[in-house]
């Protein structure tokens, strides 16, 4: 079987060489695009930097598997995978405290303005005007999904002698009394958070689910911040919240319109990719608000995720050689799912 691995680093080579003593294989540093070329190949594993869509995707006939190289999938073409019998894997649990880690990074460096501290001794300059932090002790965490990051980051807010209110669709009462959490509505978590936490999946129901009505609900001195998809967060909306003086500091690592912002040039060729050049502005504008932590989808980036990630990215793709298809998110071999549902505002 011919594999086809996308987005490498030179230890990762290394990893995949596992592979190649029963399969053929070759490794691309670069993400998958038009310019790469190996239509041969029965299995490809890209990461979130390549985007398959169904005219990249065409241009693997013999494609019987994508092994994405990551939890989320809105990468890939979903539609043009399930109309083509092509399954689809993910790694659902690789970086559930790596994530959940990045998140009180950004908090922290938010509340006690490291960025901007750092730079003024960096200088030389030791004066504290406008470094007045606050204490995360006795705040309010609102948790917007309790799956496996939610969670840890639940674990980790106690820690901290945070409060932790939460809303989910599928609310676990069970781990709620056991965490020592409270489920509420999207809305009363919105008004009761001191800090913000989204952790929902990318999904119809949660494209702009924080837009400018939720964000008029929230504290004007409340904190958000957002680790899981850039397009659960109106950066429009955002922009006009923050110009107003509403939200105390915004910690994001992901945003909408990220492949644009990561290279420009792509706007530009052609054919250009379909890009919402609004949202893109709007992504730039939030870079230039000092209450804005601004971070490079870095939250999954350690030693051990990575290492768990590109492991269990093998093990999906010799369990699919075995005819054991595993952790698949496509619907020609599906999985159990209570499927999508939407946040409850009332």
């Amino acid at each position: 079987m011919r594999i086809a691995i996308f987005e490498t680093e030179q230890w990762e080579d290394a990893a995949c060489r596992r592979l190649a003593h029963e399969q053929e294989l070759v490794c691309f540093s670069e993400p998958l695009d038009s310019h790469i070329s190996a239509p041969d190949a029965e299995v490809i594993s890209p990461f979130v930097y390549s985007r398959l869509t169904a005219d990249v995707l065409a241009r693997f006939p013999r494609l019987r598997l994508v092994a994405t190289r990551s939890s989320g999938f809105d990468h890939i073409d979903m539609d043009y995978c399930a109309a083509h019998g092509i399954t689809v894997c993910n790694v659902p649990d690789y970086g559930d405290s790596t994530v959940a880690e990045h998140v009180f990074t950004l908090l922290l460096g938010l509340a006690r303005h490291l960025v901007e501290a750092a730079e003024r001794t960096r200088h030389g300059l030791f004066n504290q005007t406008g470094l007045r932090g606050f204490e995360l002790h006795d705040r309010v965490l609102g948790v917007v999904g309790t799956g496996r990051i939610g969670r840890r980051v639940i674990q980790i807010a106690h820690g901290f002698g945070m409060a932790v209110i939460a809303t989910d669709p599928h609310p676990d009462h069970a781990a709620a009394r056991a965490m020592g959490f409270r489920y509420a509505s999207l809305d009363e978590t919105l008004a009761a958070a001191d800090v913000l936490t989204l952790h929902t999946p990318a999904a119809p129901d949660t494209v702009h689910l924080i837009s400018d009505r939720e964000l008029a609900l929230m504290k004007p001195d409340a904190v958000l911040i957002n680790t899981a998809r850039g397009h659960i967060v109106d950066v429009a909306a955002l922009v006009r919240t923050l110009a107003v003086g509403r939200l105390r500091a915004v910690g994001l690592d992901v945003l909408p319109e990220e492949p644009a912002i990561r290279e420009e040039a792509a706007i530009f060729r052609d054919p250009a990719p379909k890009y919402d050049m609004a949202t893109l502005v709007a992504d730039h504008a939030l870079l230039a608000f000092p209450n804005v932590l601004v971070t490079p989808h870095n939250a999954y980036n350690t030693d051990e995720a990575l290492h768990r990630l590109i492991d269990a990215t093998i093990d999906n793709i010799d369990a699919f050689t075995r005819g054991e298809p595993r952790n698949v998110v496509s619907a020609e071999v599906s999985i159990p799912s209570p499927g999508p549902q939407p946040f409850s505002a009332k």
